[in-house]
């Protein structure tokens, strides 16, 4: 590489028209059908918070000031050092920004961004899923890429696509990058620290520091702008960390510069005294410059285009159709639980140790005063292991969610075929399996009653407190980041319900303002159902005559008389109602589940 001083500066008046000066002319012929991105006079605040619960004060902060800039098909870098608003400023152009705080206007071809912008552009994250086990670093950022490239974008966003990869992997990566930006491709990413021959890929070059801008130009153009801002960059010094080093304080050319000025003293200066002038010095000093007047003539010139144009995109669709998205959705989430079988496979596990274990403590059980107890005591236990084992169910949208948001506002799919798609796959197996197995087992080691329509009637009573459960724990676990807290606040819930649920205390001695608390307890109705399946018709005073109507006064003979004293309806409307009420509560948890994904948080 030449030294610093040998480089040409030229102003932009000067270049060529298509701010693509320096390439050959093959090059720009593929460039005429591109889209071009233009943001004028963008700014974004956060609010920031801190100091203690009664202490905690509110305060904003800019991260990014006044940047403006064209990017057009080809390779489009944003530079800069950490917390420089790199990454700010891609969400911000990609529309993946919470608008609040954001101010300034962003124009494809000089009009507004559409509704649907964001599924007709692609952005690739910093990559790093459970999907991507088993691959190379490399591999896995070109799967990322192809995985947007599905639906032709013609402008494509990516986070630091280099990070984490070796600098070969790296090149490779900015290389196929480069072919299509040739093929008329807009693609705009940030980068760290890019080696040489990654940078001279480069076709457009962004530097930010602070949120603000101190070059946006031809990348080729930049050390000629920085040389005439008096920062000169050393022979075969990477002219990417000549940037960064001059916008830090480091360059030695800077130093040079300070001891020029003011002697030694300025150089032991502190970095975060310094830094802060130093940064105001080069962004005022590229307001002042060629590059900064023409950028702004020309955005100038896509304001008037914005107000004559109208928007040519079509209204939000999809590619596909709602039965389409199911499919393939449910599909992968059904092959990523086969691929990682380590969780469904112990749950089977435990359930039939489980089972076993329950089977051999309360083994054939009799039809005595003792059988009324360990039958109460059997079916309170598994009514209740089956709402603290669908506490799992926490995890199917709380380890997926930055998944899911990615590729819901890419435009994968609608929230209602992900949300049924997970259900299908997921829940319905992995909740409908354990209870099938678990009566399978039990039923015929207790020795409960000898009918086929009890058996069936057990089966299904498990499965609907297990499928009741897991919805209560998807409404409270969507939209979560942290499946602590969830699972927390499930336990809790289950605990409180448990006291309600008929077996520690009689719900007909609870005092009238506090009983209205047993409705809302999932145990209940299943362990109410679970009883009234297995003690209706039964008889555990041997001897006693039933059909003469006789009578025990020291104890209770009968189910009948058992269900009554808990204030079981005998009727089958008494059984029922209690599936009644599983299914509404499903239908409320599942409904607030989906409402809480659809209006998720889904900006960055």
């Amino acid at each position: 590489m030449s030294s610093s001083n040998d480089q040409v500066f030229i102003p932009m008046s000067q270049r060529n028209t298509n701010g693509l000066s320096g390439m050959p002319s093959n090059d720009l012929k593929s460039f005429t059908k591109g889209v071009v991105l233009s943001f004028h006079n963008v700014c974004y605040r956060v609010k920031v918070k801190s100091g203690f619960l009664l202490a905690r004060k509110t305060t904003e902060k800019e991260i990014l000031m006044n940047v403006n800039g064209i990017m057009r098909p080809g390779l489009n870098a944003i530079l800069g050092p950490t917390g420089g608003g790199k990454s700010s400023l891609l969400d911000v152009l990609a529309a993946r920004k919470d608008p609040q705080g954001l101010s300034g206007d962003v124009l494809i071809n000089g009009a507004p961004q559409p509704a649907n912008f964001k599924c007709t552009s692609g952005y690739v994250v910093q990559v790093g899923t459970q999907f991507t086990r088993g691959v190379s670093g490399g591999e896995r950022k070109r799967t990322s890429i192809g995985m947007e490239l599905i639906t032709d974008p013609s402008i494509l966003f990516l986070d630091e696509p280099t990070t984490g990869l070796d600098s070969s992997t790296a090149n490779a990566v900015l290389l196929l990058l480069k072919r299509m930006s040739k093929q008329g491709r807009t693609i705009i990413f940030s980068i760290h620290q890019p080696r040489y021959s990654i940078f001279k890929l480069f076709d457009s070059l962004t530097l930010l520091a602070s949120g603000r801008v101190m070059f946006h130009g031809p990348a080729q153009e930049a050390l000629g702008y920085f040389a005439s801002a008096g920062h000169h960059c050393e022979s075969y010094n990477n002219p990417a960390d000549f940037f960064l080093d001059v916008i830090n304080g480091d360059s030695s050319a800077v130093i040079s510069n300070r001891e020029d000025e003011g002697g030694e003293a300025k150089e032991t200066e502190e970095p975060s005294k310094r830094e802060k002038p130093l940064i105001e010095k080069l962004a005022e000093f590229y307001v002042n410059s060629a590059f900064f007047r023409d950028t702004k003539a020309e955005l100038d010139q896509f304001s008037g285009v914005q107000k004559k144009k109208s928007v040519v995109f079509k209204e939000l669709t999809y590619a596909t159709s709602f039965c389409h998205q199911l499919k393939w959705i449910a599909k992968r989430s059904f092959k990523n639980l086969l691929g990682n079988p380590q969780a469904s496979i112990a749950e089977i596990i435990v359930t039939i140790f489980l089972g076993l274990i329950i089977g051999a403590i309360f083994y054939d059980l009799k039809h005595d005063p003792t059988g009324i107890q360990n039958r109460a005591g059997v079916l309170f236990f598994l009514t209740t292991n089956q709402c603290f084992s669908s506490i799992s169910a926490v995890e199917l949208f709380v380890v997926e969610k930055k998944l899911f948001t990615h590729e819901y506002i890419s435009g994968y799919y609608r929230v209602s075929s992900y949300f049924f798609g997970k259900l299908l796959s997921d829940l319905l197996p992995m909740r409908m399996l354990p209870s099938i197995i678990f009566t399978c087992i039990t039923y015929f080691l207790l020795g409960l009653k000898p009918v086929v329509e009890s058996f069936f009637i057990m089966m299904f009573t498990l499965m609907m407190v297990a499928f009741t459960a897991s919805s209560m724990a998807l409404a409270i676990a969507a939209g979560q980041s942290v499946v602590s807290v969830a699972t927390l606040l499930m336990t809790i819930t289950f605990v409180f319900m448990m006291i309600f649920s008929g077996l520690l205390v009689n719900l007909t001695t609870i005092v009238p303002w506090l009983s209205w608390l047993q409705y809302f307890s999932i145990p209940r109705y299943g362990y109410t159902a679970l009883r009234h399946n297995e003690f209706l018709g039964q008889n555990f005073c041997p001897g006693l005559n039933v059909t003469a109507n006789n009578t025990c006064s020291f104890a209770i003979c009968t189910g009948e008389e058992y269900l009554i004293i808990q204030g079981i309806d005998l009727s089958p409307w008494g059984l029922w109602k209690n599936h009644v009420a599983l299914a509404c509560m499903i239908v409320i948890f599942l409904t607030i589940a989906y409402l809480k994904l659809l209006f998720l948080k889904k900006f960055s």
